[in-house]
């Protein structure tokens, strides 16, 4: 079996290219994203495997069907940059939904800690022997309310490490999980309540900048966002717009709206051209990883086990429970 493997990392290689030797496949790595420029690469191989950033519209669909590539494998549990309704009947859709809930999580809370302990700003003081505490002043987290927004694996995981440090929470979500003991109420309320917010939820048409100029309005002052989960669900200028405005106390952001042509890569030589992304870095209280959450060892082995066995399963024309499109 060959499968045409986009946007690599160096990181993905080792698990993928030791389980593909393992059992029976042959990855043809690329360091490309999958466009439909670059959609002629897979030619010649029976599968495709794509990230976060690799697009699969329609025109990318009909492309692959034309080289008779019926399995598409996520690796990864969003898949909000496929055409999941034109690829019905035409490609086989498969993803990994829970590679790693903790890993996701517990950065969430990483970035939390690090933001409201200043924790950046001490590690680069103290390389330069500064060992003055002036402008480093955080706040407990104990007996502060935390909005969680989706309690799927990953938010359910948030929820339990926020218990831990003696927090209030309450949540969202448009199917609350059921027994789980979790305090729901409406977005509204969530917004204007909560002292923290952090996003666990997919991105649909219904999450799409759930945080804009509009329910900016509704957060309390000085709320600390998270982002964990897709750039999209937070309108990025009006982010920038709230924390100019003294509104937003602190944003923590693992992804962004218009990450595709930046994260995973080196720019430090370079002038980014994105003047939004540019100056929500350059905010002292804004902390950007470029969607690493994901990136522990525990969940790229995951990742590259669940893809192969997805993969196999589909070339057998077996049925696939992580399966989005038959």
């Amino acid at each position: 079996m060959k499968v045409a493997f986009f946007d690599t990392k160096p990181y993905d290689i080792p698990a993928f290219e030791k389980l593909g030797e393992e059992r029976g496949i042959k990855f043809k790595f690329y360091e490309t994203k999958l466009t439909e420029d670059t959609a002629d690469l897979v030619k010649g191989c029976d599968a495709v495997c794509v990230f976060v950033n690799d697009t699969v519209n329609a025109a990318v669909i009909d492309r692959l069907c034309e080289y008779g590539i019926n399995i598409l494998a996520l690796r990864c549990a969003g898949y909000n940059n496929v055409d999941i309704n034109y690829a019905k009947d035409k490609i086989r859709v498969v993803r990994v939904p829970a590679y790693s809930p903790y890993a996701v999580a517990e950065h969430a809370m990483a970035l939390l800690l690090t933001s409201i302990r200043r924790i950046h700003k001490a590690y680069i003081r103290t390389r330069d022997f500064n060992f003055s505490l002036s402008g480093l002043t955080g706040f407990d987290l104990h007996g502060k309310t935390v909005g969680v927004v989706g309690t799927g694996k990953i938010g359910r995981i948030f929820v339990d490490i926020c218990r831990g440090f003696g927090m209030h929470v309450i949540a969202y979500d448009k199917f609350p999980a059921e027994n789980s003991g979790i305090e729901y109420v409406s977005l509204d309320e969530l917004f204007s309540q909560s002292d923290i917010i952090s996003f666990h939820c997919p991105l649909t048409d219904e999450t799409y900048h759930m945080i804009d100029g509009s329910s900016m309005e509704k957060l309390k002052k000085g709320v600390v966002i998270i982002n964990t989960s897709r750039g999209a669900l937070i309108d990025a200028e009006a982010l920038l717009e709230g924390i100019k405005a003294r509104k937003i106390g602190a944003a923590c952001l693992d992804v962004y709206e218009e990450e595709a042509d930046v994260f995973f890569q080196d720019f430090s030589g370079h002038i980014i051209a994105d003047d939004v992304l540019a100056r929500l870095i350059s905010m002292p209280n804004v902390i950007v990883t470029s969607h690493q959450a994901f990136l522990t060892e525990e969940a790229l082995n995951n990742i590259a086990e669940t893809t192969v066995d997805n993969l196999l399963t589909c070339f057998r024309g077996e049925s696939c429970g992580n399966e989005l499109v038959m």
